[in-house]
């Protein structure tokens, strides 16, 4: 399958492994041309789903990149939901706007619907791309660095001083540290339930990635020889007249409960040397905001992350559960996936849910985008009202379906893909 003498777009065909090379490659030259480590490079391959992986050829050439990992989710109530997670999306620069990437999208969303997963995710290089393929910014991020010479720990939860903490080498301590992750999982929409293999991506530690600054570091959380937290770091130093001014980058980092999180943050403030902590893709209601003295030097900033699509709108509203009893019509539009366009009556509360094709008048109108962003819980549909986004119907119901539609703590996802 080829592109034609006209210019329109060929059909995508699953990747085979003996193209795997090109394809890459072709991905990469996407990205800027940046040659990766020999370890990133075999990482990756070895996480690449073939048969969940598409390619679009010129001839020999590679001219369209597109994957899907296979995700379990977590969503409001708990439930870890099949999702897709959409990944190396590239299209040569000497085939854009031929239709490559929107015959990838097609292809890949009717597979996701085959393979009976109701969600596809992916986070975006460039936003404003994948809405028009019913995708919802439905996750947001913390980043800051924080000045530590002039910011202090005003307040730490009981039980920080219990906490032992000690070093670790990284690549020695996979196992706890993922043990940890998996406890969080299922308490907040929007984690990852990572597949065997992800464990290494959090322990990649390519020298052409440090920018200056050490190798890898850790530090483990310990109560009662329970690991309970640990935080993965790199510290850069640097020097001016006036003395050390060097700066510790946490990568990742997780811990069990206010405690062993509170520990973690007052090693990461004294680390000697060092005046500014940087801390990236944090969840929008990390506790470190409420124990900071001067919030404004810590440079906080949100930044979008996940983006949510629902390929089947049933399935994927009965999936999760809902704060407070909804009873709603939605009125749904989509064009690129027309099987979920039409009127849907999801009723639900804290203990399931159902959502079925009903011809009852529309209480809520609005675009299968908007569904994506709001599924989570962290993207209010009051809000997307209020922007023009959703359009309420039946006066007061929008208020009722956003109150249900929330979730106890913020979505988050933790580190991307």
């Amino acid at each position: 399958m080829t592109t034609d003498t006209t210019g329109s777009a060929a059909t995508p065909r699953v990747l085979r492994r003996d193209d795997w090379d090109k394809w890459y490659d072709t991905l990469i030259r996407a990205f800027g041309g940046v040659p990766e480590s020999a370890e990133e490079r075999e990482l990756w391959d070895s996480l690449t789903e073939y048969d969940r992986s598409l390619g679009v050829w010129d001839g020999d050439d590679c001219v369209g990149t597109a994957g899907a990992f296979s995700f379990l989710l977590t969503v409001p109530g708990g439930a870890s939901v099949p999702a897709a997670g959409v990944t190396m999306v590239g299209v040569a620069a000497t085939h854009r706007r031929r239709g490559v990437l929107t015959s990838m999208m097609r292809r890949q969303l009717d597979d996701v619907r085959a393979w009976g997963e109701p969600l596809a995710v992916l986070t975006a290089s460039e936003p404003a791309i994948y809405g028009r393929f019913g995708y919802g910014a439905a996750t947001f991020q913390l980043n800051s660095e924080i000045d530590t010479s002039r910011v202090r720990l005003s307040s730490l939860p009981a039980g920080t001083d219990d906490v032992r903490l000690r070093y670790a080498v990284p690549a020695d301590v996979v196992d706890v540290c993922e043990a940890v992750y998996a406890r969080l999982v299922p308490s907040r929409p929007g984690m990852l339930a990572r597949q065997p293999g992800w464990e290494r991506v959090g322990v990649l530690d390519p020298e052409s990635e440090r920018q200056g600054a050490s190798p890898l570091q850790c530090v483990l959380a310990e109560r009662d020889g329970e690991t309970v937290g640990y935080a993965r770091y790199r510290v850069k130093p640097g020097w001016e007249h006036t003395g050390a001014n060097g700066t510790v980058t946490v990568e990742n980092s997780a811990a069990l409960d206010p405690a062993a999180d509170a520990a973690l943050l007052r090693f990461l403030f004294g680390i000697d040397l060092t005046s500014t902590l940087v801390l990236r893709g944090r969840p929008v209601d990390d506790a470190w905001q409420y124990m900071v003295s001067d919030i404004r030097r810590c440079q906080p900033r949100l930044r979008d992350s996940l983006y949510v699509r629902l390929v089947d709108v049933g399935a994927a509203l009965e999936a999760r559960t809902y704060q407070t009893p909804v009873d709603v019509v939605f009125e749904v539009e989509d064009a690129f996936c027309p099987w979920n366009a039409g009127r849907w009556r999801l009723s639900g509360d804290a203990k399931g849910a159902s959502c079925v094709r009903t011809a009852d008048a529309a209480d809520v109108a609005l675009s299968v985008r908007e569904l994506g962003a709001a599924y989570l819980g962290g993207v209010s549909l009051a809000s997307l009202g209020a922007a023009g986004r959703v359009r309420e119907v039946r006066p007061g119901v929008l208020a009722e379906a956003s109150l249900g539609f929330g979730a106890a703590v913020p979505p988050w996802l933790p580190h991307g893909f």
